[in-house]
C-alpha cells in the first residue's frame, strides 16, 4: 500500500502523522518483543510465566495498534483528497490506478474507519475497495487486540493461581 495521492496536498500531514502514529507503535512493539524474547535469557523475573504473558499481551498490543494507525490514516488521506480541489470529484482514491472500465460510472463513495475501509460506489450500486489492504488491516489489527487481550486476562489468571497455591502452602 503505497502513500495515498503523494503529500503536496491537504492529506500529506494526515499521511505524515499516520506514518509517525505507526512508526511510535511499531517501536512499542519491538521495545515489548525484546523483553519477550529477555524472558529466555538467565535472571529472568518470578513469575516468568505470568511477566511472559504480560510483555507478549504488550507486543501484540502495541502491534494491533501500528497496523490499525496505517489504516485509519490512509482512509483519512482518502477521505481528505476528495472533493479539495480540481479532480478530486469523485474520490481520487477510486480513480487512480484503476482502469476505466473499473471506475466507469463512478458516483461516490463510502468510507470506514471501523472496520477500516474505502469503498467506491458505482451508478449501478456496484461497489469496489480503493485500496486491498483494509481487509489484511483489519483482520490483523483484530486477532493481534484478541490475542492481547486473551493474554492479559491469561497473566491475570496466572497471578491469580499463583497467590493462591502459596496462601495454600504453608
Amino acid at each position: 500500500m503505497g502513500l495515498p495521492h503523494g503529500c503536496h496536498h491537504p492529506a500529506g500531514p494526515a499521511v505524515l502523522m499516520g506514518l509517525g502514529v505507526s512508526m511510535a507503535c511499531a517501536v512499542g512493539a519491538l521495545v515489548a518483543g525484546a523483553g519477550v524474547v529477555a524472558m529466555a535469557l538467565p535472571g529472568r523475573p518470578e513469575p516468568w510465566p505470568a511477566h511472559l504473558m504480560r510483555r507478549a499481551a504488550a507486543t501484540a498490543g502495541w502491534a494491533a495498534a501500528a497496523v490499525y494507525a496505517m489504516g485509519f490514516f490512509a482512509v483519512l488521506a482518502s477521505e481528505s483528497g476528495f472533493n479539495d480541489g480540481a479532480n478530486s470529484v469523485p474520490a481520487p482514491a477510486c480513480r487512480d490506478g484503476f482502469d476505466p472500465a473499473t471506475i466507469e460510472g463512478l458516483s461516490h463513495h463510502r468510507s470506514s474507519y471501523l472496520p477500516l475501509r474505502f469503498d467506491c460506489v458505482r451508478d449501478d450500486g456496484s461497489v469496489y475497495s480503493a485500496d486491498s489492504g483494509y481487509g489484511w488491516m483489519n483482520g490483523a489489527s483484530a486477532s493481534l487486540a484478541l490475542s492481547a487481550a486473551l493474554l492479559a486476562i491469561g497473566a491475570g489468571y496466572a497471578s491469580e493461581l499463583r497467590a493462591r497455591k502459596a496462601a495454600v502452602t504453608p
